[in-house]
């Protein structure tokens, strides 16, 4: 009986050491938004979607004013998300990004991307998307844009201008913007696969 039980006991031991092991090897990407009218919260779903489409990546999605530091640590990418203000990023996000632990540079070599939402075709959304991508480089991120060259800075969608403001229903962006936003957190996910996996 004895033998049995300090049998059942490594077993149980090998197992947990196993999903331990099993659990760090998944990458975590982490999607951070700040949305107002709704568009922006859209395209996070959109890009949260299209990295759970990838295999053994585990992916959190949560706005900027429920992300903690933890969670900003335990990730191995973060894509951050804003609506274009002034052909800026939302002061909210902004206050966010200023947050970020910085002593001891302990993001330096995670993922980082961006997506944005903005009213005009010519509003400001490049800008807005090159403010996050550069002051994830301050942090000494690995900067990731979209898979082509008409996302070469991420994903960004066009809501208050047409043919794009006739878009109705609670996401109110349209499907071509949405499946930009899929294909940067698919592509995300799919490298942060990969560089996990050589670490």
């Amino acid at each position: 009986m004895r033998k049995i039980l300090c049998f059942l006991l490594l077993v149980l031991l090998v197992a947990l050491w196993l999903s331990t092991s099993f659990a760090q090897i998944r990458p975590l990407v982490l999607v951070v938004y700040y949305s107002q009218s709704g568009h922006t919260r859209a395209m996070a779903e959109a890009v949260a979607a299209g990295s759970r489409s990838v295999k053994d990546v585990d992916t959190k999605l949560l706005t900027v004013a429920q992300t903690t530091n933890a969670d900003l640590l335990s990730a191995d990418a973060i894509i951050v998300g804003s609506p274009v203000h002034n052909a800026n990023i939302a002061p909210d996000v902004v206050s966010f990004i200023s947050r970020w632990p910085f002593e001891g540079a302990p993001l330096t070599d995670k993922i980082g991307a961006a997506f944005v939402t903005g009213g005009g075709i010519s509003a400001g959304e490049e800008v807005a998307q090159l403010n996050i991508l550069h002051s994830m480089m301050i942090f000494g991120m690995i900067i990731v844009g979209g898979p082509d060259w008409r996302s070469a800075f991420g994903a960004s969608a066009v809501t208050m201008e047409a043919p794009f403001d006739s878009v109705s229903g609670d996401k109110a962006v349209a499907q071509q913007f949405l499946k930009k936003g899929e294909r940067l957190g698919k592509r995300v996910a799919e490298l942060a696969a990969r560089l996990k996996k050589t670490r």
